[in-house]
């Protein structure tokens, strides 16, 4: 929790001034049983003396008084304490938020996402409370407890002793349930990150659920989950709950023992009568402030659990993902200087603009490398397309270019530069990223291009607009530009999210451009504009066209051929169609007439062919499709 307090610095104010007036409260809240006894002995008096009324009216405005300024005092601390809380439980948050969208890939793939959000919004809810609740009664409450001894032994020295026996036993209840719920509360809150990641896994995934008919099993894990989350947190509530009775049989065994000894006391006229109501008053707040504190205490065991898994994710940092992969893998992990190997494969003179050489990369905890020993280069402006098999580490590849995941072994150079060394900033400024899944934010058309370049001028959204194939898209809309977006982009089909997340990377006119298999859920027709469009970009752009379409690298300028994350073959079509088996079989694959037309001129056949060539034909179409249905 302390670590955290550097948040709350901006409202020392609010901090100071919170619990001060909770005091003040509490210094008024222990004169009201002195006021009642000079009622009871002077107002109402004894048969012998008489009443007072007088006396009884004084003192009466008095306790009126005493209320009064107890409720302004304790509204005004509650006013000090909520905003102290809420303005640091923002500050937090937004520290949290900045903090984990700074961390790589790596790092939150290991933490989760459904633990990031548990964290963010449940963790730092319950700390918010801790914080609103210490300001406001972690003071209070050991004053009157404290407070409330002292004024009794100021009474009566011999009953006092009974608060000396009975406040170290209540203590040590109080630390006792504390000790044991705290590590409690820290399971209850990772059962929570369980039951978090299994709902949105099951939100996200819903149509795929409902397709394979899946809902009565997940209704059943779900339910195993949450059942498991109530079981604990039924569990570390009994426990809790133990401190109320406790602290009652405490205080109420005190009170008795109270009324005995006053009762003696003043039948030897030792006490009045109404310094006996007095200590037992003293004694009645004492329960019910530990009553609040037990509660307090509750509070801030959750706090204090919650505190510690959000000060986890701020430990997290990216300098210690190298550490982090040898530590889980096992594998020595080479920084550039390390490996100063001899001319990158395929440089022809001067400096590359993009050069792998010797990389290797694996995700944490995978336990063997997804990419092997990767060496190749690009010059500027070049087309560069990633073909291979599922699997076989092509979105891997291109994600280490913007940096986010590092690399295992090897280094990658831009323009002779480790990619390590170059500013986070810069180098994402300089790539333009169009992943996989096509992600489009709720708004417009205009707020999702502007996420590209927030100063984009009309004139280039419409350009990047045209480039990516999606005026039709835009144009279709009504209001074009101003056309709302619903959340993911649900009111678009995946064809026209794909060209529009392309139009939002070509919007920034990047260095370099990657297409992680982005066009999909295009047609032929549209693909092949798309790709004649990107050959015309300004600026000499750098493509990487990652896709299993054989149709979409073909005319790259440089084609990687990746199997099972190790480079099969570098080079163009014509290039690999001759010399890289994975290659021709992936393109043969899906044109099963050319396979059929290479085996004829291999084997020096002319003209139609026989009967059996037509049949072989015929097959090799069949596999052909399915093997192109597969690779979609």
């Amino acid at each position: 929790m302390g670590r955290l307090m550097k948040y709350l610095k901006d409202y020392k104010k609010e901090s100071v001034l919170a619990p001060l007036f909770k005091l003040l409260e509490a210094f008024f809240e222990l004169l009201v049983p002195l006021v009642m006894a000079s009622i009871i002995d002077r107002g109402i008096g004894s048969p012998e003396t008489g009443s007072d009324m007088g006396h009884i009216g004084r003192m009466g405005a008095c306790l009126l008084i005493l209320a009064v300024v107890g409720l302004l005092s304790s509204v005004t601390a509650q006013f000090f304490a909520a905003r102290a809380a809420v303005g640091f439980s923002t500050k937090l948050r937004q520290a949290l938020f900045d903090h984990i969208q700074s961390l790589s890939f790596t790092n939150i793939d290991r933490v989760g996402t459904s633990t990031m959000i548990t964290r963010m919004t449940s963790d730092i809810n319950q700390v918010q409370s801790g914080v609103n609740m210490v300001l406001r009664l972690f003071l209070r409450s050991p004053v009157i407890v404290f407070g409330a001894m002292i004024m009794a032994f100021t009474i009566d020295v011999k009953s006092a002793f009974i608060f000396v026996v009975a406040i170290p036993l209540l203590t040590i209840v109080v630390i006792g349930v504390m000790a044991w719920t705290m590590p409690l509360y820290k399971k209850v809150q990772a059962g929570l990150d369980k039951v978090l990641g299994i709902t949105r896994e099951n939100l996200t995934g819903v149509r795929v659920i409902r397709a394979f008919h899946r809902e009565a099993a997940e209704e059943r894990e779900f339910r195993q989950h949450t059942e498991a989350l109530a079981r604990s947190q039924i569990f570390v509530g009994k426990i809790s709950a133990i401190m109320n009775p406790f602290t009652y049989i405490i205080v109420n065994g005190a009170i008795i023992a109270l009324i005995y000894t006053g009762a003696l006391q003043v039948n030897v006229g030792s006490l009045t009568q109404g310094e006996v109501i007095a200590i037992i008053n003293y004694m009645s707040q004492i329960l019910v402030e530990l009553v609040k504190l037990a509660n307090l205490i509750v509070t801030i065991t959750k706090a204090l659990a919650c505190a510690d898994r959000v000060a986890g994710v701020f430990e997290i940092q990216n300098g210690e993902e190298a550490a982090l992969l040898a530590g889980e893998d096992g594998r020595e992990i080479q920084t550039a200087q390390s490996r100063q190997g001899g001319r990158e494969q395929g440089v022809r003179g001067g400096i590359p603009f993009l050069a792998f050489d010797h990389v290797s990369f694996g995700y944490a905890g995978a336990g063997a490398d997804t990419l092997h020993d990767l060496s190749f280069t690009v010059n500027k402006g070049e087309t560069v397309g990633v073909i291979g098999g599922t699997g076989s580490g092509k979105s891997s590849l291109v994600n280490l270019i913007p940096g986010f995941y590092p690399v295992l072994k090897g280094v990658i150079r831009m323009e002779g530069k480790d990619l390590k060394t170059i500013p986070e900033e810069e180098l994402r400024g300089r790539v333009g990223v169009v992943p996989q899944k096509a992600v489009l934010f709720k708004g417009t058309v205009r707020s999702n291009l502007q996420w590209g370049k927030p100063d984009a001028t009309e004139e280039e959204m419409w350009q990047a607009i045209e480039t990516a194939q999606a005026k039709d898209v835009v144009e279709g809309k009504e209001g074009r530009l101003e056309a709302k977006i619903a959340q993911g982009g649900k009111n678009l089909s995946g064809g026209q999210r794909q060209r529009l997340t392309i139009a939002r990377a070509l919007v920034r006119k990047p260095e370099i451009l990657i297409l992680d298999d982005s066009a999909s859920a295009l047609d032929y027709a549209t693909d092949a504009k798309l790709r004649t469009a990107l050959k015309n970009l300004e600026g000499n752009t750098t493509t990487f066209i990652v896709s299993q379409r054989a149709s979409t690298v073909r005319h790259a300028d440089k084609i990687l051929v990746l199997d099972d994350g190790e480079l099969a073959g570098v080079g163009t079509h014509d290039e690999l169609l001759a010399g890289c088996a994975v290659y021709r079989e992936i393109y043969f694959s899906q044109y099963p007439e050319e396979r059929l037309k290479a085996a004829r001129e291999q084997e020096g056949l002319q003209g139609p062919g026989t009967e059996e060539d037509k049949e072989r034909q015929e097959e090799a179409e069949n596999n052909g499709k399915e093997g192109a249905e597969n690779g979609r």
